[in-house]
Formats: C-alpha cells, sequence, structure tokens
C-alpha cells in the first residue's frame, strides 16, 4: 500500500509564531520520550476539559491526540527493489488449530520480504465473515518489519511483511517473533505469540 504525501500549503506562513512551532515540537518529543512511545489517549473528560480552558474544539483535540497515535505511519517507508532471489524456509508452528507457516523470503538489494500463511479447517467458516486480528512481526532492533498487505478466503489467510535492512541470504538463528493484536494500534494483544526459527 502506498502512502499518499502531504501536500504543505505553500502561499503564507507568518513567520512571528516559528518560536511556538518550536516549542509544540520540544513539547511532542517529551510528550513521546516521558510516554516512551506510548502515550495512550485522552479520555473524553480530558478532551473536553482541554477544549474548555483553551478554547478549542473538542473534535480538533481528539483529531490531535488520535494523529500522535499514529506517528508510526508516517516513517519513511523502505518499498523493495532489485529483485535477487528466493530463500526457502518451509517452517510451521500450530497453535489453536491453526497452522502458521513461513515457506520462503524473498530477497532485494534494499529489504527482503516475509510471507506468512494462516491454515485451518475453514469447512465451518461464513464467507464474507471472516474474523482475522493483525499480526505485528519483530525480528530484533536491528531490523525495521511493517505489514505491507494481506487477504485471504475460506480456511485461509496470508499476511506480506517489508523488513529492512534485508536478512541475510542464510540466515540461520535467526527468529521471526509474531504477536497478534485486535486492533491497528497494538494497543489489544490477543496474548497469541508464536516464534518461527530460521
Amino acid at each position: 500500500m502506498e502512502k499518499i504525501p502531504f501536500e504543505r500549503p505553500k502561499n503564507f506562513y507568518d513567520e512571528h509564531l516559528y518560536p511556538i512551532d518550536e516549542q509544540i515540537c520540544a513539547l511532542l518529543k517529551q510528550r513521546k520520550d516521558l510516554s516512551n512511545n506510548n502515550p495512550g489517549y485522552p479520555s473524553d473528560e480530558m478532551i473536553a476539559n482541554l477544549a474548555d480552558k483553551y478554547e478549542l474544539y473538542e473534535d480538533f483535540l481528539s483529531s490531535i491526540f488520535g494523529t500522535l497515535k499514529m506517528e508510526d505511519l508516517f516513517k519513511p517507508r523502505v518499498e523493495p527493489i532489485g529483485f535477487r532471489k528466493h530463500l526457502p524456509v518451509l517452517q510451521s508452528v500450530e497453535k489453536d488449530e491453526r497452522l502458521y507457516s513461513v515457506t520462503f523470503i524473498r530477497q532485494f538489494e534494499n529489504a527482503s520480504v516475509v510471507n506468512l500463511n494462516i491454515d485451518w479447517d475453514g469447512t465451518n467458516d461464513h464467507p464474507h465473515e471472516l474474523d482475522h486480528d493483525n499480526f505485528e512481526l519483530s525480528v530484533g532492533e536491528s531490523y525495521d518489519c511493517r505489514m505491507e498487505s494481506g487477504g485471504g478466503s475460506t480456511g485461509y489467510y496470508h499476511y506480506n511483511y517489508i523488513v529492512s535492512p534485508p536478512l541475510p541470504d542464510d540466515f540461520s538463528g535467526i527468529d521471526l517473533t509474531f504477536k497478534e493484536y485486535k486492533d491497528h494500534f497494538k494497543e489489544k494483544p490477543t496474548g497469541l505469540e508464536f516464534r518461527i526459527q530460521l
């Protein structure tokens, strides 16, 4: 999924505001550091109090705090370029009657693409009512992992993850750790976590 770039208005900026804008940025950084990059979201009552105190609209403040929770979405994205090869993996883990497998990794010059497959007995599934959650991939602090896409049907689902920098061609000893969440903001873990050892 390609991120649509934000087009900054270029017609006017009151440069007297720059010191205040710099303070806003310093406070955002302070907030991020103090919360360990996990700020949560103010309650409706807090939003109403802040709106009243500073003569701002509640929906405007809600929008700002909602955007602060999505900072990772604005992170520069690595797009895989220069396909090199497929690396066979053929590893799987079974949990709660579901088979989680990674069959191969696509190697590019600047990234790797990991494909997670989930298979189950879908004979009792109802079409168009597939209940699936989000899985986060972690490879270690040296790697940035983001889910790029996913899809599926009865008895099957898959997710693609872009990992940068690319994993080594000899990936023996590397673990792919997957954690399941009920939401995109990773605030509601389901408790399901599994590891596929390469």
